[in-house]
Parts: structure tokens; C-alpha cells; sequence
């Protein structure tokens, strides 16, 4: 049975097109991996058949009485509600027939016998889908997702506007399992998950029965949860359906991509044949009319188009000058904003290190980092930067308000460069023409992620600060950013929940709950 629908989409932004008369289907009980690179339109995809965006053309259709949750994860939190309200509200049509049952019972003391036998079978009706729907089970449900989450070292109690970004979507995304919609549509959901939370989240979207899209660049949890792949192709504007999971869907697509090759190939070769006939034969009378027929089939010919390799992002860090051996020093370091987020830190950086900080969202990873930057004051303690220390810091995310275009973000970092130095800059980041020439605020998270990767890797530093580089990147661009980590001849801090990603890299992996007061 089809869920979703879309036939015939088409949708461009300006002279961009992202889609060029695609067809998708969605059937009962699929489980979907939305694939592609960076800026292909995967969460452009999402919102047209949510409906919050409205293609060029096409026709979305969902079958009747179909519930679909997505997780937004730029949906507000209000101020006042607790971390149980929100995970509660996943079951507000519940609570609404709860009510709708007691005012049935209140009621049925004045109810004649017509009325009474009309409460009687409502009152039926509803207790047997109460029940079903498991609503005397809610507690209970709620301390297994929080517990499965690490809500409950939080404090169901806590006020959400406490939290940090990636809590508060983490929340979101846990009243969303809990609401256990026909079909779920999940874009990144492991950005803010550390190893463990992952884990669970796998082994729940494997037990899952209903049918789900989602979009996500790790590679061992698709391979985990998905069994059909959607592949958005830049290059052709189409969405092409693969049975099974990503690895199966690479060794297919790279065969396909083979067979193009070669048939374009064999019809280049074709075509040189047979224009070099009509060339030599079309003048003379006794070969005319063959030369003619050759002519005839060169116009009539399906041209096949050669296969674009998507440009591929190269990182190279620039070094400088080697700096003292000590990096920077922490005595009694307490971090925080309002309250202390540590217990007093003494770290030591040495040069040649690369150290990963792991543990969950919201204990003060990032506030760490800043906190070493001198980005924000500590709230007690010291930081001692040694010698000749130049560092290259990325941030975990772009400003939501940002109004430049790519080539402005750049220039604003490097004043001195040429117009051709900055393009030249960005397009060795894997961005193109068109993307260079947009406002950053339309780009996706992948493609800001390289604007901001752009900035780094054009200054010279010796350590290098990453809180959460390879959030949002695509498969290609994060295996570059590896290769590139692993060749910078400097020092790396790195904030990361990906272990397939660290785990080649670092010298120093250190557990952040071992110091933090949030837990």
C-alpha cells in the first residue's frame, strides 16, 4: 500500500534546478535513506511534501488519515515548559479523549436513557482506544525514552530554555518517537546524538513498524536502519529508487555509472565514425546518398551525456611558525554561564597533540572550547596560552541571520584577496558557481559547513579548534576533512560524536562527563 505520492516534481530556486520531473513513492512499513551530496536538495525534498514549501510543478499525494511526524529542528521550545511537558505532549490526543471521557461520566447523572445509552457507548469507544493506544502506559514510556536519551540526568523537571541547542533537539526528536507517527521523516537526527544515543536510536528505528525517510551522511547507522535508498543525482535533477542498504546502493550505482561510461564511449566513437564518413563521402555521387543516411542517423541519434564528476572539496591547512611546547595550560578552570558547568579542569596541551572531547550534548563541550578561546570568561580559574600560538577555530554552526553571500564571507576574512582568489578559494572547498554567488543563509548546513572550512584552511594556524566539523557534511567532503586532519602538521582540539571519524586520529580522547556538574 502507498503512503506518499509525488509525481512529476519540478522545483528550482532562481535559475538553480534541483528537481526535473521526479517521481517517488513511499510504501507501508519502508524504511528510506535519502542520499546525496551536500546541496542536492534532500531537506528541500522534505519540506515539499510536508508542505512547507510549494514546488514549480508536480502532484503530492498522501493516503487518507495518515499521520506524519518531522523532526524540525528549528522548532521553538516555549520558555516555562518543563522536559516532561514537552515529551507529555506527544500524547496531547490522548489527554483530549480523557477529557471528553470525564466530562461523559459527569454528564451521565442527568442523561435520560436515550442519552445514557448514546454516553455508554462513546464512553466504549473511547476506553477501548485508550487503551490500545497504550495511554495507562504513558509514565512509563516517557522515563524509557528519557532514560534511553539521558534526560533523566537532566531532570524531566528542568525548563527547556536551559538547555542546550542540541538537547532541546533532542527532545524534539523524542517526543516525536514517542508520538510513533505512520511515517517519520528524520533529517540528521545523529548530529546531535553522541555513541550511545546513536545506538539506541538504531536499534529503535530497526524495531520500528511503520515506514520513515530519512536523511543522514553516517554511513554505519544507514547501513544499520534502512532497507531501500533514494538517491538525489545533482547532475541529472532525478531521484532514483535502490533496494537495499547505502553499501548495496554504492556498488549498484557505481556499476550503472560504469555502463554510462562505456556507452558513451562506444557512441563518441560512433559519431567520429560516422561524421568522418559523410565528411569524405558526401561529395562524391556514387556515395551520396550512404553519406546522406549517416547524416540522417547522426541527427536522429539519442545524444548520451558525459557523466560530470561533482567537484570534489580539497583541504589543505596552511602551518605556522612551530609554536612553544606548551599550547595552553588550565588551572582550576571552572566553566559556565549563570552556574558552574565543571568541576576545576587543569589540562595541559602539548604541541604535536590531537585531542577529542566526547560525551553528551549540553555538558559544556562547547563552553570548554570558548572558554579556552577566551570567547567567554570563566567563571573561576585560569587559561594560559603559551608561545607564538595561532589558532583556527570553527564554529559548530553558521548565525541563522546571516544576510552576506559566500564570496562576502570571504572576502570579509581576507580583504586582500582577488575576485579570482576568492572563487578559486570556495571552489576548492567543492562549492560551485552558484553556490558561491548565494547568500550563505540559503546554502544547506553541508555547504555552509565548507564556507566556514574555507575560512580555516586559507589562514595559517598551528592549532586548530573543530566543534563539530563534520556535522552535516557529505560522505566525500568528510573523508577529505579526515585525510587533511591527518596530514595538518599542527595540533587539533575537536569536539566530535562520531568515532569511525576520531578514532584514526586522535592521541588523547577525553570523557567531558567525568567533569561535568550536568550530570
Amino acid at each position: 500500500m502507498s503512503i506518499l505520492n509525488v509525481e512529476h516534481l519540478t522545483h528550482g530556486f532562481g535559475d538553480r534546478a534541483i528537481f526535473d520531473d521526479v517521481s517517488f513513492r513511499l510504501l507501508k512499513g519502508e524504511h528510506i535513506g535519502l542520499v546525496g551530496a551536500n546541496g542536492e536538495g534532500k531537506s528541500t525534498f522534505m519540506n515539499i511534501i510536508i508542505g512547507k514549501l510549494m514546488p514549480d510543478a508536480g502532484k503530492i499525494e498522501w493516503a487518507k488519515n495518515i499521520n506524519v511526524g518531522y523532526l524540525d529542528q528549528h522548532a521553538v521550545l516555549k520558555p516555562g515548559m518543563t522536559i516532561r511537558d514537552v515529551l507529555a505532549s506527544a500524547y496531547e490526543p490522548l489527554y483530549a479523549m480523557e477529557s471528553r471521557m470525564n466530562e461523559i461520566c459527569d454528564a451521565m447523572g442527568e442523561a435520560d436513557e436515550a442519552q445514557l445509552e448514546a454516553y455508554m457507548e462513546e464512553l466504549g469507544t473511547i476506553q477501548d482506544l485508550l487503551t490500545n493506544r497504550d495511554f495507562y502506559l504513558i509514565d512509563s514510556k516517557i522515563e524509557e525514552v528519557s532514560r534511553a536519551l539521558g534526560f533523566l540526568d537532566l531532570g524531566l523537571d528542568r525548563d527547556v530554555t536551559e538547555l542546550s541547542g542540541g538537547q532541546r533537539t533532542k527532545i524534539l526528536l523524542a517526543k516525536l518517537l514517542l508520538e510513533k507517527p505512520d511515517i517519520l521523516l528524520l533529517d540528521e537526527p545523529t548530529n546531535y546524538l553522541d555513541a550511545e544515543h546513536i545506538v539506541w536510536l538504531t536499534r529503535y528505528l530497526q524495531d520500528y513498524d511503520n515506514a520513515f525517510i530519512l536523511i543522514s551522511h553516517d554511513i554505519p547507522f544507514l547501513n544499520s536502519v534502512v532497507n531501500i535508498i533514494y538517491h538525489m543525482d545533482g547532475q541529472t535533477h532525478s531521484l532514483d529508487r535502490y533496494v537495499g542498504d547505502y553499501d548495496k546502493f554504492m556498488e549498484v550505482y557505481e556499476m550503472k555509472k560504469a555502463q554510462r561510461e562505456a556507452a558513451y564511449n562506444r557512441q563518441q566513437q560512433e559519431i567520429a565514425d560516422l561524421k568522418d564518413f559523410v565528411a569524405r563521402n558526401k561529395a562524391r555521387v556514387a556515395t551520396r546518398n550512404m553519406a546522406m543516411a549517416r547524416q540522417k542517423k547522426l541527427d536522429s541519434m539519442d545524444i548520451i551525456e558525459k557523466i560530470q564528476e561533482k567537484p570534489k572539496p580539497e583541504f589543505n591547512f596552511k602551518v605556522a611558525r612551530t609554536p612553544g611546547k606548551v599550547l595552553f595550560e588550565t588551572k582550576d578552570l571552572v566553566i559556565g554561564y549563570d552556574e558552574p558547568l565543571s568541576s576545576p579542569l587543569n589540562i595541559t596541551m602539548e604541541r604535536g597533540s590531537k585531542i577529542v572531547l566526547t560525551g553528551a550534548n549540553g555538558i559544556g563541550k562547547t563552553t570548554l572550547l570558548k572558554s579556552i578561546l577566551g570567547l567567554i570568561p570563566a567563571i573561576s580559574g585560569s587559561v594560559e596560552q603559551g608561545e607564538n600560538v595561532a589558532i583556527g577555530y570553527f564554529e559548530q554552526e553558521m548565525s541563522p541571520d546571516i544576510e552576506t553571500t559566500c564570496m562576502e564571507e570571504i572576502w570579509k576574512e581576507f580583504p586582500g584577496f582577488s575576485q579570482y582568489e576568492v572563487r578559486s578559494a570556495l571552489a576548492k572547498c567543492g562549492l560551485t558557481t552558484k553556490h558561491i554567488e548565494s547568500k550563505c543563509k540559503v546554502l544547506s548546513g553541508g555547504e555552509q559547513a565548507k564556507v566556514r572550512l574555507c575560512k580555516l584552511i586559507n589562514r595559517e594556524s598551528n592549532l586548530l579548534v573543530l566543534d563539530e566539523p563534520t556535522n552535516h557534511l557529505d560522505v566525500d567532503a568528510k573523508a577529505e576533512l579526515l585525510r587533511a586532519l591527518k596530514d595538518y602538521k599542527g595540533s587539533i582540539l575537536m569536539v566530535c560524536h562520531e568515532p569511525d571519524f576520531y578514532e584514526s586520529l586522535a592521541t588523547q580522547i577525553i570523557d567531558c562527563t567525568k567533569w561535568t556538574t550536568r550530570l
